[in-house]
């Protein structure tokens, strides 16, 4: 299974943050799942560590090392997947949310979040 984390998830999971469920932990750990993290997350950490939102050890360059660490593949953004945002339906206002929703539906994916949102498009997630 290929499983995308969304944002919320991935600093959670990176800063040990308590509101990360059992199941995403347990899901991060299974070395028989593919653990993606969408250059989408990357951007939204970067803008709000900018502008004082979020605090990472280290900066941007720091969290890019510690996804890079943890052995979290890479998940470019596609035309196929810009496309695909251009169809949904706006249930998320959100233009990072809605990038990851594309991004599992075309890349057939689950995804770790919390955000029921995201969960009101039909998507495979766990939480």
């Amino acid at each position: 299974m290929r499983v995308l984390l969304d944002s919320h998830a991935l600093i959670w999971f990176l800063k040990g943050d308590s509101r990360i469920s059992e199941a995403a932990i347990k899901i991060i750990h299974n070395h028989e799942k593919e653990i993606y993290v969408s250059v989408a997350s990357i951007w939204e950490v970067g803008i709000k560590l900018s502008i004082g939102k979020l605090k990472f050890n280290g900066g941007i360059e720091r969290f890019i090392e510690a996804v890079e660490d943890n052995g979290f593949i890479l998940l470019e953004i596609s035309p196929e997947h810009i496309k695909t945002i251009s169809e949904l339906p706006f249930i998320h206002r959100d233009p990072f949310d809605r990038m990851l929703v594309a991004q599992v539906k075309v890349e057939d994916m689950a995804i770790v979040t919390i955000d029921s949102n995201i969960v009101k498009y039909g998507v495979n997630s766990i939480w």
